[in-house]
C-alpha cells in the first residue's frame, strides 16, 4: 500500500493544477464547464429515477447515491463545476500579477455560467414529455421544493457547508488520492452527501429548481436567481476560509501533529 503523502506534497501538487487551470484559454474552460453541467443534470435525474423506484424514505438514500454518478462523471470525464475552483486555482494564483487575478474570475464567472448553461439544457431534454418515467417527476419536486423553504440565513449556511465539502473533494481527489478507484470513491461519497442533505450547492442547487421549474413547481425566477446568490456566496465562504486557508497553511506554515 502507498504511502500517505504529506500536505506539503498534495499542495504542490495542487498548485500545479492550479497553475495549469489559470493558464488556459476561454474555449477549454468553457467546454469543461458546460460538460460539467451536463454531468450534474444526468446526476439529478439519476436521483429521481432511483427514489421513484424504491419509493418512501429509502427512496431518498438511493436517489442520494445515485446522484454521487454524476460527480464521478466529472472526476474520471475531467470535466468542471464552479465549486471545484476554489482550493486550486488560488493555490496556483500569482498574487503579484493582476493578469492571474484576472483568469481567476474569468475561471469563476465562466465555470458558474456554463455549469448553468449545460445543466439547463439537458433538463429541458428530460423534462420533455416522454423522456423520464412515470413518477419520477415527484421527487423532482420534492428537491426544488426543499429549496425554495430555505431562510434566507439558513440558505446561505447550508450553502457554506455545500462549499467546504467540495473544496475537501478536490483536496483529496487532486492531490491526496493516489489511484482512480479512490478519486472516484471520494467524489461519489460528497456528491451523495450534498444531496442527501439537502445542501446548498450553487450548481446542483440551481438545476434541481429548473427541473422543478419545468415540471409544474412554483419556483419563481425571483426565488432562482435569490438563492444562486446566496449559495455562490456561501459555497465561497464554505470553500475559502473552511478548507483552502486551513489546508494552506497546514501545508506551508502550520506545524505538522
Amino acid at each position: 500500500m502507498a504511502a500517505a503523502r504529506e500536505p506539503e506534497e498534495i499542495y504542490e501538487e495542487t498548485r500545479k493544477e492550479g497553475r495549469r487551470r489559470l493558464s488556459r484559454p476561454v474555449v477549454e474552460l468553457a467546454a469543461t464547464a458546460l460538460v460539467g453541467g451536463f454531468d450534474v443534470a444526468f446526476g439529478v435525474a439519476a436521483y429521481a429515477l432511483a427514489a421513484s423506484a424504491v419509493g418512501g424514505s429509502r427512496g431518498r438514500l438511493a436517489g442520494a447515491i445515485a446522484f454521487g454518478i454524476g460527480f464521478v462523471f466529472i472526476v474520471v470525464g475531467k470535466s468542471e463545476l464552479f465549486t471545484e475552483n476554489f482550493l486550486i486555482p488560488i493555490a496556483g494564483l500569482n498574487r503579484r500579477d493582476r493578469g492571474s487575478w484576472f483568469k481567476l474570475g474569468e475561471l469563476w464567472a465562466v465555470a458558474l455560467v456554463l455549469n448553468i448553461v449545460g445543466g439547463l439544457l439537458i433538463v429541458v431534454v428530460m423534462t420533455s414529455h416522454g423522456v423520464l418515467r412515470h413518477g419520477s417527476a415527484q421527487p423532482l419536486l420534492e428537491l426544488a421544493d426543499h429549496v425554495t423553504d430555505y431562510s434566507t440565513l439558513a440558505a446561505f449556511l447550508s450553502a457554506l457547508i455545500a462549499g467546504a465539502l467540495m473544496t475537501l473533494m478536490t483536496w483529496f481527489v487532486e492531490g491526496a488520492a493516489t489511484s482512480l478507484g479512490v478519486r472516484i470513491i471520494m467524489a461519489w461519497i460528497v456528491g451523495s452527501i450534498i444531496v442527501l442533505g439537502g445542501f446548498n450547492h450553487a450548481i446542483v442547487s440551481t438545476i434541481e429548481l429548473l427541473y422543478g421549474m419545468r415540471l409544474g413547481s412554483a419556483v419563481s425566477y425571483g426565488s432562482l436567481f435569490t438563492n444562486l446568490g446566496l449559495s455562490v456566496a456561501g459555497n465561497l465562504a464554505g470553500g475559502l476560509l473552511l478548507v483552502t486557508f486551513v489546508r494552506a497553511v497546514q501545508a506551508t506554515g502550520g506545524t505538522r501533529g
